[in-house]
């Protein structure tokens, strides 16, 4: 069987359209990366705008009833005299410290970020290597 000849023209068009193709591939996959990247931050603040929703709507439903509540003469009264230390003639105001304890809610969530550039820094790597070793 004979070998074919490669000639120099040849093997610099290889070499120049290799090169280009690992540009485009590297290119493709950065924007991968980063359209990614945008979409996990968007469903991210997506999800925080929502929670956000529930609770001011709860608050809004909250002051609603508040304000129905002010407009009964008793609950004003009480309400002025628990909060703005109002008092009737004669009486003392003495005042406590209360401390509210609110509960933390602690949601550990999988840091996708990171394992979206290293991993993508990882393919990079293979491919460079590659690369490189089809080289030798």
């Amino acid at each position: 069987m004979a070998k074919k000849k490669v000639t120099k023209a040849s093997k610099r068009r290889l070499l120049c359209f290799g090169v280009i193709s690992i540009f485009v591939m590297v290119y493709f996959f950065i924007s991968l990366s980063y359209y990614a990247y945008n979409i996990y931050s968007l469903q991210n603040e997506q999800e925080n705008l929502e929670q956000q929703l529930i609770t001011l709507q709860k608050n809004e439903q909250d002051l609603k009833i508040e304000i129905e509540k002010l407009k009964d003469p008793d609950y004003l009264a009480r309400y002025a005299r628990e909060n703005y230390s109002y008092s009737k003639d004669g009486e003392l105001v003495i005042k406590l410290n209360k401390t509210v304890e609110k509960a933390k809610q602690a949601q550990e969530k999988f840091d996708f970020n990171f394992y979206l550039f290293c991993g993508g820094g990882v393919i990079l790597f293979f491919i460079i290597l590659y690369v490189i070793r089809k080289k030798k």
